[in-house]
């Protein structure tokens, strides 16, 4: 059996992190910065440069992004609008049979989701529970597939099918703070970019745990997403679709392919050693 691919390994912290999207804190400047966003679907380097960087305690996963972004823009902020209609970093933490997706624009604005695959929700299965009613939680049947061509437009094209969303799920205990290097929504001002904190916490993620300890053990391997999603317009028209550059390109643009998402291996070994 071939040796399992590492995309990024966080390096376990002691610290409790104030989340504020501060990232000249100690830990962030210890932690190793993942290479430069590539996009999404051919691999090359985004044009604007993105990072990320990881860590983790016995309560919280902590992540971090750097945006790079000369004028920084965001308008929707409202909790749950379709914050990928405007520039915004994202990530998505495959469980197996679900995953979950966090949106968060420069205002600090949130959108979350949960997808359960259609084949893993039962009848007397775990997901069959009054938190993934798909009735009570007015769930929606989504495909995933961007191209939304009309051979599958109502299954997508994903091998496993389509998977029921759940918009009005909320990571318990989640939180995110960000900060910005310059002036928001103000074209005269050319920005540094912004930066963004994200803490999870582990006993939040019993969903996502796949049968795996929480927190981690050392050595533990999950596969989450990490990507940014950029308006751009061109002469005043919108580029279609978006930028997307991502730690680990996959091949097309679609998000939604957990088995394409990068391996995070989580040691415990500290940051100063």
């Amino acid at each position: 059996m071939s040796k399992q691919h590492t995309d990024y390994v966080a390096h376990r912290t002691n610290e409790n992190l104030e989340i504020d999207g501060d990232l000249t804190k100690p830990v962030w400047q210890k932690a190793q910065k993942s290479k430069r966003f590539v996009d999404m679907a051919t691999g090359h380097p985004g044009f604007y440069d993105t990072r990320m960087a990881c860590t983790w305690n016995s309560e919280n996963l902590y992540i971090a992004f750097w945006v790079e972004e000369p004028y920084v823009q965001a308008q929707l902020a409202e909790r749950d609008d379709i914050i990928f209609r405007e520039n915004d970093v994202e990530i998505f933490i495959d469980g197996g049979d679900c995953y979950y997706e966090l949106e968060l624009n420069a205002l600090g604005t949130i959108y979350e989701m949960m997808f359960i695959w259609r084949d893993a929700y039962q009848k007397k299965g775990r997901f069959d529970v009054p938190e993934f009613d798909v009735i009570e939680n007015n769930a929606y049947s989504f495909g995933g597939d961007f191209d939304r061509q009309p051979e599958s437009f109502w299954d997508g094209t994903h091998p496993r099918g389509t998977r029921w969303a759940f918009r009005n799920w909320d990571m318990p205990g989640l939180q995110v703070g960000v900060q910005v290097q310059g002036k928001i929504n103000d074209s005269t001002h050319v920005d540094e970019g912004w930066t963004a904190e994200i803490a999870i916490p582990w006993k939040s993620m019993k969903w996502l745990s796949e049968g795996r300890p929480l927190p981690p053990q050392d050595g533990d391997t999950w596969k989450i997403f990490f990507g940014r999603f950029q308006k751009l317009l061109n002469a005043g028209e919108e580029v279609s679709p978006h930028p997307a550059w991502v730690l680990k390109p996959h091949g097309k643009y679609d998000t939604h392919q957990p088995e394409q998402f990068p391996n995070i291996q989580f040691t415990d070994t500290l940051l100063d050693e």
